[in-house]
């Protein structure tokens, strides 16, 4: 671990402070072009984050309520799409959105729209695709959570004349909030530093903090002022991991809370 990530982070954070000062610091506070990319960034993340958490419960109720047959199933499906490489399901989207992609063929054939409709290169198409590819962790951490809950818990308080919505709201529905918040902060900490799928997905004009990091190696020749950019990310993702750890704890945000449990 140290040598794979504590090093090359290391030296990120000296060439950030020696190439050519520690001024890159204050070029990343005063550049109004990476405070909209890194605010845009926080409202995509945010965006995801619950979009997953909401689509993605359903989805993990089912796979933890269902029987053998149809869990497998489910699971089977969810773990192929988790699977396949990020770079092939970003280009199906690709397919699907483009202005020849399928859902625009498909409405011009049935002469829904006259034109196609601008689905691809945007911060829609962002926002779809990171939905997509981030939410098995979403659904993963809430299966999780659910499938720790006792079904005599649940059976109880039928048994006691509650209506199944009132179980759910009363008991299952609080019992998996900390799988819900622990799916969400994984998916919120991925989501901050997302490069391939903006890049393909998004217009130019919508870059996130991944592509300006990017630019300035590449493009402006400032890798300096790069490594300040991710030294400042790399800090916002530090702040929200310690955050979540106080309020959901560190072992369910990495799934390890029966164990941690065990170990004391």
């Amino acid at each position: 671990m140290i040598i794979v990530f504590g090093i090359p982070l290391l030296m990120i954070v000296a060439r950030s402070l020696t190439d050519p000062s520690p001024a890159n610091y204050l070029a990343v506070i005063q550049d109004p072009v990476y405070r909209a990319s890194l605010w845009r960034t926080i409202e995509i993340a945010a965006m995801v984050t619950v979009l997953t958490a909401i689509v993605g419960y359903p989805v993990a109720y089912v796979m933890a309520r269902s029987g053998r047959l149809m869990s497998t199933f489910l699971l089977a499906v969810l773990m192929v799409s988790f699977w396949t490489s990020l770079l092939v399901r970003t280009f199906a989207w690709q397919a699907i959105l483009n202005n020849t992609g399928i859902v625009n063929t498909f409405l011009l054939d049935l002469g829904v729209i006259q034109e196609p409709l601008p689905l691809a290169r945007n911060l829609f198409a962002v926002f779809i695709g990171m939905v997509h590819i981030l939410m098995p962790y979403a659904i993963l951490a809430t299966w999780a959570s659910l499938r720790s809950i006792r079904p005599e818990v649940e059976q109880a308080a039928q048994s006691l004349g509650a209506h199944p919505l009132k179980v759910f709201l009363r008991i299952t529905l609080p019992l998996s909030l900390p799988g819900v918040a622990a799916g969400a902060v994984l998916v919120f900490v991925l989501a901050l530093g997302f490069y391939i799928t903006p890049a393909l997905l998004g217009g130019p004009q919508d870059s996130l903090i991944s592509q300006s990091i990017v630019l300035q190696v590449q493009q402006y020749l400032h890798p300096g002022l790069a490594s300040a950019m991710s030294v400042a990310l790399v800090l916002l993702v530090m702040i929200v991991f310690f955050i979540a750890t106080k309020f959901v704890g560190l072992g369910k945000i990495l799934g390890v809370a029966g164990t941690m449990e065990e170990s004391r």
